[in-house]
């Protein structure tokens, strides 16, 4: 019996009664269903909040095309940094018609002013987007929600027969259509649901909007909201809608992006506004990785919203002003009222300290200490009067190693009135605490207060925040040779009354600072961890890592001993497999302190020298042991790829080399895995270095993994010990299976295939149910397969010895179930009932060498602004190059959507100034549309078929159906007179219909739907 499912209509209609029922301020507007009726909305509101300002003239209609030109946005970067507005008011600039009313700056909106004054909140539904191509169709958008007359929040739904996903898939469909253009390019906030799971992202243009950042609401406990009328009721009520729009946000001025927080972040938030007004310290406990440095730095800036507050002062470790977190901060208040203190000037902070300015400072331990030294002796001036009484709250960003007990206790004395809220990922406990010393603070919470928000790691990987770990523990020599090393330390002990824990005790520093040892780890990591590094995804896409190791003197080893490999000067040489993928791998780095003091300063100094060339050379950069501060930022920030320029191969670092630096506070999603070869750190050491890897980035990046090369039972027990310790229980849920586990789930869906499909042949003997059983059963294969990959004992050359199974086989395996997945897939338009299976499931474990076509149109992308502001330098030039070889790739499998391309490329570069504030993926759109009307055109006339029927036909072509929609009517308007009147050599009537067939099955075949599935 089919299942009837609610309706998407039903759904709308009920999302719109939540959201206006009760105490509510939405007002539903069923009016405003087309642009021209929002704009004219706009214009009331503007002229109603501006009346003081208009001074009784409203705007003329060639007045108000101003302000439209100013509110139609090249993407919703540019909305968001609009939005931002000057001290939170948006505002556009007119100028007058008539002369004498001058220039005037209109309110547009005021992100303080929630529920009440300037502010209105309507709701609209079923807004009309008319097609802009013949391939194209009239939209009706889901409902929208308005604030001020701008569209801000869209909600796409589905209904449960659906994944939530399809709503997603749904707005990227209109994002590569340019549907969200005009007053729709202000929106800061998609919404997706299909009822019963709902989650939301921030507006970004379709090739940067990237699933992995949807967002599951929470409360306050972290208990998940996911019906869609209890989502509505939790975030799009007034105030929550509003401030998640304007308050909520954060603009990446390098990323180019707008971040939305997510609901952990805004609950920390308000835990800390409420204590401050309560005049309570504390600490926020967010595990790392989970955007702490954004939360802090919104915490920082939303404490100005408390009148009794003075100043907010953020306090970071003096190595992270070398490091992301200064950077983060620059990039983030690029739009915002926070001043940045670098500078040493001790003075220009005592200002910034006793200005009137209300805002957020951002220093160092440091130089508060100067501060307090330089009033010794003064304690009766009134700048030392105004300054001691200042109500200050603190923000410690790594709070533990940003401030000290003893230094925290010495500023407290000095700002006697002032609050402190420390964030930390791995919190000091009791079972961890630091030594006695006197009365100071050893824990956490003796340090800032009462926990007044968590969110652990375990919390965050059940929410799909971070990832969770996969850990391998390695040895480079076997069991029996551990044992004759123990013999040969001590003849007299007896090795069967040892664990291995203790063995490894014993095992000498001498034995891992081998050079035998340090080949076998470059030899794992550069031949036996393409998976983990991302090679299946291709040049450019590939991860990155980072080795630490227990000395700067074995860190220059390692860097000197890669080096040779390179040069195959060693026994160790780099696979082809690897080389195949990455010619120039593996670009490495390294990046250690330098003290002036320390004897073996001299040293490191000319060897960090050495490495700084080969840095230059590799790079085309200029730094040197008097830059390195720069230098080890342009280190983390192509290690962190956060920019475009590192979109491209040859801007990239494949590993970097540390002893402590980048283990702590260092964000780099593309970083996948942490390759450790040094003894066992503390628990809050572990976890930290661990969560370099863990962060959300691609498809492809499942777990942050972990490789340790020493005293393998002791790190396992020191891992468990800390994830207990950090997780509030349940480390099992935090790691993925070991390789025994993977191993056995591989063996288990293989035979779980094979009881369905003895072989790929019987595939196609398989009844419909059948089939689907197939699909799934194949892509649970497909899962344990790509997953067991990734562990370094995994020898594809054992793969038919241990699983009975050729990677032949399972690429014939492949190709039977895109097959079948075609039969099975049903008619949108049919659906009455849900497949048991993921019908948008993508491959995983079957490289194929098609190109991703996204990752060039991002490619052209980056270099889209650039053209615009200079002319063609050597290296965009080399930039070309790249694309040009993609492009060229790409014509080996889909030539006719390369050649699309390739015009699009050559227009851009001939004309940059033409594509200002274009989206590269809108554009292909727009000429893949062309180029099928065009088809579908001449092949109208050629066959004398009625044009508007044969674009219908095509539209509604389903390969797998043997009859098609519109088959009768285009056979009945096809017109045999007229097209035996204009050929020269027509077909006869009796074949006319058999010949249209072929004809149009061949335009759809071999040019259409290469154009539509790149």
């Amino acid at each position: 019996m089919a299942i009837t499912f609610t309706s998407e209509s039903e759904l709308e209609q009920n999302l719109v009664n939540q959201l206006i029922s009760g105490d509510s301020q939405w007002t539903y507007r069923k009016d405003l269903n087309t642009e021209e009726k929002l704009w004219v909305n706009l214009r009331e509101k503007l002229e109603r909040n501006n009346k003081d300002i208009l001074n009784g003239v409203n705007l003329t209609e060639q007045e108000f095309r101003q302000v439209q030109n100013q509110l139609t946005f090249a993407n919703f970067y540019d909305a968001a940094k609009w939005l931002a507005g000057e001290n939170g008011v948006a505002k556009v600039q007119v100028q007058r018609e008539d002369a004498s009313l001058g220039t005037v700056r209109l309110k547009v909106l005021n992100r303080a002013d929630i529920a009440g004054g300037m502010s209105s909140y309507e709701v609209i539904n079923q807004f009309q987007s008319f097609k802009q191509s013949a391939d194209d169709r009239d939209r009706r958008f889901d409902v929208t929600l308005l604030i001020n007359g701008l569209p801000l929040i869209h909600i796409e739904l589905k209904n449960r027969a659906h994944s939530y996903m399809d709503a997603f898939r749904q707005i990227k469909k209109y994002l590569i259509q340019g549907k969200f253009n005009g007053i729709f390019s202000a929106l800061q906030m998609f919404i997706v649901s299909n009822g019963s799971d709902t989650r939301y992202i921030a507006a970004a243009q379709d090739t940067k909007l990237n699933e992995q950042f949807l967002s599951t609401w929470v409360d306050s406990k972290n208990d998940p909201i996911t019906s869609y009328l209890d989502f509505a009721e939790h975030v799009l009520s007034i105030p929550q809608a509003h401030k998640m729009v304007t308050q909520y946000t954060v603009i990446d001025s390098d990323k180019k992006a707008l971040i939305l927080l997510r609901p952990y972040q805004i609950h920390a938030i308000e835990a800390i506004k409420q204590a401050s007004k309560r005049q309570e310290s504390g600490y926020v406990w967010h595990t790392t990785g989970s955007g702490k440095t954004l939360t802090s730095y919104k915490a920082a800036r939303n404490l100005l919203q408390i009148p009794s507050l003075d100043k907010t002062i953020f306090i970071v470790d003096r190595v992270d002003l070398d490091q992301q977190t200064t950077s983060s901060f620059t990039s983030y208040a690029e739009n915002d009222v926070v001043q940045i203190d670098e500078t040493d000037n001790v003075s220009d902070l005592i200002k910034k300290l006793l200005s009137a300015d209300r805002s957020v400072i951002v220093t160092t331990i440091q130089k508060l200490n100067h501060v307090m030294k330089r009033f010794e002796g003064k304690e009766l001036t009134p700048r030392y009067k105004k300054l001691k009484h200042l109500h200050i709250a603190f923000v410690v960003d790594e709070c533990h190693r940003a401030v000290s007990p003893q230094k925290k206790k010495e500023i407290e004395q000095f700002f006697y009135q002032s609050l402190w809220y420390g964030f930390t990922g791995t919190p000091i406990f009791a079972e961890n605490a630091k030594q006695a010393l006197g009365n100071l603070a050893r824990t956490t919470k003796e340090q800032y207060g009462s926990s007044l928000h968590e969110y652990t790691v375990k919390e965050a990987i059940h929410d799909k925040a971070v990832l969770g770990f996969q850990i391998e523990y390695k040895s480079t020599f076997s069991d029996d040779e551990l044992d004759d090393l123990i013999v040969k330390l001590d003849p007299s002990i007896e090795l069967a009354s040892m664990s291995e824990q203790e063995k490894e005790r014993m095992i000498p520093k001498s034995v891992y600072e081998d050079e035998k040892h340090m080949l076998e780890v470059i030899h794992s990591i550069v031949n036996k961890s393409r998976r983990k590094l991302g090679f299946q995804n291709g040049p450019g896409k590939t991860y990155n890592a980072v080795l630490t190791t227990s000395s700067i003197a074995q860190a220059q080893r390692y860097y000197e001993l890669f080096k040779k490999v390179v040069a195959e000067e060693t026994p160790v040489t780099i696979h082809d497999k690897t080389k195949s993928v990455l010619p120039t791998f593996p670009r490495v780095a390294i990046t250690y302190s330098i003290s002036e003091n320390e004897a073996t300063s001299v040293n490191n100094q000319e060897k960090m020298a050495e490495a700084i060339k080969d840095y230059n050379e590799m790079f085309g950069t200029s730094f040197s042991i008097e830059t390195m501060r720069a230098y080890n930022k342009n280190v983390n920030d192509r290690l962190a790829r956060k920019q475009e320029k590192y979109l491209f191969r040859k801007e990239q670092l494949d590993l970097v080399i540390v002893v402590d630096r980048l283990l702590t506070g260092f964000d780099a999603p593309c970083l996948s895995t942490l390759f450790i070869d040094r003894a066992p750190m503390q628990p809050h050491d572990l976890i930290q270095a661990f969560s370099r890897t863990n962060r959300l980035f691609d498809r492809s990046k499942h777990f942050g993994q972990v490789v340790t090369f020493q005293t393998p039972a002791l790190y396992t027990q020191k891992v468990k010990d800390a994830l207990v310790l950090y997780s509030n229980g349940g480390e099992n849920e935090l790691l993925a299976p070991v390789f025994k586990e993977a191993h056995q789930a591989f063996k288990d869906a293989l035979a779980g295939l094979r009881k369905i499909a003895p072989s790929p042949e019987s595939v196609d003997a398989l009844s419909l149910g059948q089939k689907k059983k197939y699909a799934k059963a194949f892509q649970e294969v497909d899962k344990a397969f790509a997953a067991i990959q990734v562990y370094t004992e995994y020898e594809e050359a054992e793969l038919e010895k241990e699983y009975h199974v050729t990677v032949e086989e399972i690429e014939q395996y492949h190709g039977k179930y895109e097959n079948v997945l075609e039969e099975i897939k049903p008619d949108p338009e049919e659906i009455d009932e849900p497949i048991d299976m993921d019908m948008e499931y993508e491959l995983e474990s079957v490289k194929t060498e098609d190109i991703n076509y996204e990752y060039i149109l991002q490619l052209i992308q980056a270099l889209v602004p650039t053209y615009i502001e200079s002319e063609m330098s050597s290296e965009l030039e080399s930039d070309s190059e790249e694309i040009d070889s993609y492009i060229n790739d790409l014509k080996r499998t889909n030539p006719k959507l390369a050649e699309l391309m390739e015009q699009l490329w050559k227009d851009i570069q001939e004309e940059p100034e033409q594509y200002r504030g274009k989206q590269v993926s809108s554009l292909l759109e727009e000429m893949i549309q062309e180029a099928i009307a065009y088809q579908v055109n001449h092949l109208s006339k050629e066959w004398a078929m009625k044009e508007s029927v044969l674009t219908f036909y095509v539209n509604h072509y389903n390969p797998k159906k043997e009859r098609q929609n519109g088959e009768s009517e285009l056979k009945r308007t096809s017109d045999y007179e007229a097209y035996k009147a204009t050929t020269e050599n027509p077909v006869k009537r009796l074949t006319y219909w058999r010949e249209i067939k072929n004809a149009v099955a061949d335009m759809i075949n071999e040019t259409i739907l290469p154009l539509r599935k790149p």
